[in-house]
């Protein structure tokens, strides 16, 4: 019996904006300890019996993140690309198909983006679960509500076991329906986490949502294989029916049974339910980075960026990045998403990246960006380059300011130390390269009446992003 973990990677976590970003969402972030959410999933698996390395499904602007953080904590998984998202229930099933090359193996389905402190406790339901999953029996992971929270799903269960078989699963209900689930007892939240036989998942498949499983196979016969990932075909996985594992199969099957997550659990789907996993003052605060505050009670305070000072405030949430300043009262953050909905609807950019960008050879910062100007600052890590690149609209003026790097320049290539700089017109193609031991930093100024990250035109790439 081999037990395999499969981590859905796919969100975008509007709902923690700003610090949450389309390029860096929440389940690449340290919000818990020294480690992103990813990171923490995959740690607090170590210890469980017969457990390999995880299958990881996320999507190809996402795939260098989730292959450096897992590299970053020794671990080498499989990692699927989604051409789109299309729910939970594809994204399971081609899972599924990879893991049947392990025979009698037992699917573990996390999500990236949960928050579970009690490893031990979590431990022991998953060792329970495992042994009613080798009974063909398919197990998704209920928490004891604490509160009536409209933004889970519940689970109805037949009794109040560790066990129990499901009756029921209930959408997100309203304030009063919640709030009767916890009085009258018999009911779960829906964690989001299942167990079941991979053969035995793919037999349900067949019977209960044969079109998924169908183009799902199709996705993973057609897949190429490029650099760590499996690229599924973009062809067939697009007509998969979007839905999910829910829908497909738990609400479907007589054969769904609950184990109880005998541990504190949180999706950290919005502001609030972030603050409740912190430690609070005194005065009921939570205060993280650079923060002064007098008289200023029941409030999140939260800077990446700059000292944040506040007096006289009360039940606030405060999130202060390099590019955004978010404040809302504690009842209102949870609209968050309206916000962003507003910055996709004003073609603003800043519910896409942050300032500071990470990229597979190091990261950029954006210092300044003006009319026809943008000031970059480049961190290209050890034994690392950029691609072979041009550009039709811009022209790039670099200053090497630490390390030593060679640079490419048309058919030249210069060796640059600290505080020599190299011109670079529209056209020509160009890369930097750090063959030290060391990191190596440029200042890059652009120029030019078009700035943005589309205009670069590949020609080699370490990465297998040049454009064929």
């Amino acid at each position: 019996m081999t037990i395999i973990p499969v981590i859905l990677s796919g969100g975008s976590g509007t709902r923690l904006w700003p610090l949450s970003r389309q390029e860096r969402p929440k389940q690449f972030l340290n919000l818990s300890g020294k480690n992103s959410m990813l990171q923490e999933t995959i740690s607090r698996l170590v210890g469980i019996p017969n457990l390999i390395d995880p299958i990881v499904v996320c999507n190809n602007k996402h795939r260098f993140l989730v292959a450096s953080q897992c590299q970053e904590i020794g671990c080498k998984p499989n990692i699927i690309l989604e051409p789109e998202g299309r729910n939970t229930a594809p994204a399971i099933t081609v899972s599924a198909l990879l893991a049947s090359k392990k025979k009698d193996s037992i699917m573990l389905v996390l999500s990236a983006d949960h928050l579970i402190k009690d490893i031990e406790q979590f431990q022991k339901s998953i060792n329970l679960a495992i042994k009613y999953a080798q009974e063909n029996k398919i197990i998704t992971f209920g928490v004891k509500p604490t509160e009536p929270n409209t933004g889970y799903g519940y689970i109805k269960i037949s009794d109040k076991k560790s066990i129990s078989k499901v009756d029921k699963f209930i959408e997100k209900p309203d304030y009063s329906f919640a709030k009767n689930f916890i009085k009258t007892g018999g009911y779960l939240w829906n964690s989001g986490i299942f167990m079941f036989k991979t053969d035995y998942f793919l037999e349900q498949m067949s019977a209960f949502a044969p079109e998924v499983l169908k183009y799902s196979l199709s996705s993973m016969l057609n897949s190429e294989v490029d650099l760590d990932f499996v690229r599924l075909d973009a062809k067939y996985f697009c007509q998969c029916p979007s839905i999910s594992i829910d829908y497909a199969l738990m609400e479907r099957s007589n054969n769904v049974y609950s184990v109880l997550l005998e541990s504190d659990w949180s999706d950290v789907g919005s502001w609030n339910s972030l603050r409740k996993s912190k430690k609070e003052d005194k005065d009921g605060n939570v205060i993280i980075g650079d923060v002064i505050q007098l008289d200023t009670q029941n409030t999140y305070i939260h800077s990446t960026h700059k000292l944040v000072t506040t007096i006289g405030l009360k039940d606030l949430i405060i999130v202060n990045t390099k590019d955004a300043l978010f404040i809302s009262d504690n009842s209102s953050s949870e609209k968050v998403n309206l916000i962003v909905d507003e910055l996709k609807n004003n073609s603003r950019t800043e519910h896409l990246f942050h300032r500071k960008v990470h990229r597979p050879w190091g990261w950029f910062d954006i210092i300044e960006t003006g009319n026809f100007f943008q000031v970059k600052r480049l961190h290209l890590h050890s034994k690392s380059r950029l691609s072979l690149q041009y550009h039709n609209h811009r022209s790039e003026h670099w200053v090497l300011i630490s390390g030593s790097v060679y640079a490419t320049k048309g058919n030249k290539i210069v060796q640059m130390t600290e505080g020599d700089s190299i011109y670079i017109p529209i056209g020509e193609k160009h890369s930097l390269e750090n063959k030290s031991d060391t990191y190596a930093e440029i200042i890059e100024v652009q120029s030019g009446k078009y700035l943005a990250e589309d205009d670069i035109i590949r020609i080699e790439d370490d990465y297998g992003r040049a454009q064929k």
